[in-house]
């Protein structure tokens, strides 16, 4: 499935905790290292009154507090692709705490396709950078004293990366949890047969590798969870458990995605994520909009 070499570090344990949005069922997590006081933040909110056209900070705001009362110093602000379904709080939180804002290389692709899509114009770049950093698959880098490394798993998007950290991996929507199956892969640069071999790629990892979900629904009713491990996925996952062949999984990913609405927040989600969390430009009144594209998506 791929040539690069990942340099695991199963030993290391770091601190996860989560931070879930009920509005956009999305969790966020601040991970330690556990030699240190550095951390990264993965996937952070911006809050929006979407119909009020209203910006605020209160899911970013958790995440500041909780950092400053642990004495944390951030290192990282991980956006693991440009989400569809709620906008990052990443420059806000790069203003209050610093770190650097990273994402996949091919966010370029995504900016191409949705730059269009937006007509942005030229002044618009899509070359990536708005953001600190673009990971590479294989990509190494340090939380502290703590290893990781980048996982380019497309599929939901071109852009997903799977960011390993120590023994834990944050698997953006490329995975739910075993009971919840997989994203969708019908989005502007998806593509189901991608994302069965990236899931085939994050599912090569240790066994007891814990992962980390984006998203979580909660299936027939129970209580939100995000956290389980590979094993769990191999063994239980509903959509891509061991033995699910790439033409079974593509079969049934395509039937299911003909059958999903776009998700609510995805015309300003896109806006904003392809701009590493930061509001378009103010027009000529000195005001900020969102455009709206009919029949554009």
């Amino acid at each position: 499935m791929t040539d690069t070499t990942y340099p695991l570090d199963p030993a290391t344990r770091p601190e996860v905790t989560a931070f879930f949005d009920p509005k956009t069922n999305t969790i966020s997590y601040v991970v330690q290292d556990p030699g240190s006081k550095a951390c990264a933040v993965v996937d952070s909110v911006m809050d929006i009154d979407y119909a009020a056209g209203r910006i605020s900070y209160e899911s970013a705001d958790r995440i500041i507090d909780f950092v400053r009362e642990n004495g944390l110093t951030v290192d990282w602000l991980i956006e693991t692709h440009v989400h569809a379904d709620h906008l990052s709080g990443a420059p806000y939180l790069q203003e209050k705490l610093g770190g650097r804002i990273g994402i996949g290389e091919n966010i370029r692709l995504v900016q191409d396709t949705f730059g269009k899509v937006f007509n942005e114009g030229t002044e618009f770049q899509r070359d990536g950078s708005q953001f600190d950093h673009l990971f590479r698959d294989g990509d190494t880098y340090t939380v502290g004293g703590m290893a990781c490394f980048a996982m380019h798993t497309p599929g939901h998007t071109p852009a997903c990366m799977t960011h390993v950290m120590g023994n834990a991996a944050f698997v953006g929507d490329t995975l739910f949890m075993p009971d919840g199956g997989t994203a969708r892969a019908d989005f502007p640069g998806g593509d189901a047969h991608e994302l069965y071999r990236s899931i085939r790629k994050v599912l090569s990892l240790p066994d007891e590798t814990r992962l980390f979900m984006c998203h979580d629904y909660g299936p027939n009713g129970r209580e939100i969870r995000w956290e389980t491990t590979v094993g769990e996925e191999r063994k239980h996952n509903i959509h891509v458990r061991d033995g699910v062949t790439e033409e079974e999984f593509v079969a049934m990913r395509q039937a299911r995605d003909a059958t999903l609405d776009m998700p609510k927040l995805i015309i300003p989600s896109i806006q904003v994520n392809m701009r590493a969390g930061k509001l378009p430009p103010k027009d000529d009144s000195g005001r900020t909009f969102l455009k709206v594209p009919v029949n554009g998506l």
